[in-house]
């Protein structure tokens, strides 16, 4: 199996569970909290080992408590961290996360040594062993993911981006996405029209193709759609499972399909297959 190459996030995630997300200048009363792993880099690196790829991340987090969880949970979920940087003088990237009894969830994310997650190692050969798909998302910097991405299209390597949280892409970026990914609210913000059906996702899809080699819209409890390099269009009603939590379900999805491109897979059955592992996540089995 190639290895998934993730550049991208690692944030300590403080969770809070409450009865209802507040409204604007309310303050809700939460029944309890927890510390989590997280940040999209981290958990779609993870997901792509427990999908069974060989995973590598390339990162920065600060040299504090914080960090330490970070790293160690990498390890125990078979990521290799060797790429990890450990800064001094900043701190670790963190998120807050509430969740509601529904299991939606508001999360605001502060940085800290993802903005800082050096260039240097991209010219390193050890990084790119065995690479077969790289993945991006949008919480490091726009100039890293152009230098990463830069990189793997001169080793002939694909690139999948999940352009999450939405930001306008660059000109010079855009050419080297090999597989987009985004959802109902990321398409719109991206000129794709409104998303709440399979029909208006397919819509999307097909449009966002004009500029992107092939494109995955993903519009929650209705499904995806899909639209390949060849010119396939597909859709794929989402699993139906009881809801735990919908948090990280999108990484969970992002890190199976990439190992599964990794593994040579075609589009619509490495969606089917990665929707699989988002349904699990969500009923709290994966």
């Amino acid at each position: 199996m190639p290895t998934v190459l993730t550049v991208g996030s690692l944030h300590y995630d403080i969770m809070v569970e409450t009865d209802h997300l507040p409204q604007k200048d309310e303050t809700a009363v939460g029944t309890r909290w927890y510390p989590k792993f997280g940040g999209k880099g981290g958990n779609q690196a993870v997901s792509a080992a427990k999908a069974g790829a060989t995973s590598r991340i390339l990162g920065a987090v600060g040299d504090d408590d914080f960090g330490r969880f970070l790293r160690a949970a990498l390890r125990a979920g078979q990521v290799d961290d060797r790429f990890v940087s450990v800064l001094t003088g900043t701190g670790s990237g963190i998120s807050v996360a509430l969740q509601d009894s529904a299991g939606d969830y508001a999360a605001t994310i502060v940085s800290g040594a993802n903005l800082l997650i050096s260039h240097d190692a991209l010219t390193d050969p050890a990084l790119w062993e065995r690479v077969g798909v790289l993945v991006l998302q949008n919480e490091v910097t726009a100039d890293l993911n152009l230098a990463a991405a830069s990189q793997a299209r001169a080793r002939g390597l694909r690139t999948l981006l999940n352009a999450a949280p939405y930001r306008p892409l660059s000109p010079d970026l855009q050419p080297l996405i090999d597989i987009l990914v985004v959802n109902a609210v990321e398409a719109e913000m991206m000129g794709a029209g409104k998303v709440g059906s399979l029909d208006s996702a397919k819509d999307a899809a097909m449009m966002l193709a004009g500029r992107f080699e092939s494109v995955i819209v993903t519009a929650g409890a209705a499904g995806l759609a899909g639209c390949g390099g060849a010119g396939e269009v597909f859709t794929l009603n989402a699993e139906t499972v009881q809801v735990v939590s919908s948090h990280g379900a999108g990484d969970a999805f992002i890190g199976t399909l990439a190992a599964q491109i990794a593994g040579g897979a075609a589009l619509e059955p490495a969606c089917r297959i990665a929707s699989q592992a988002a349904a699990r996540h969500v009923a709290g089995l994966g």
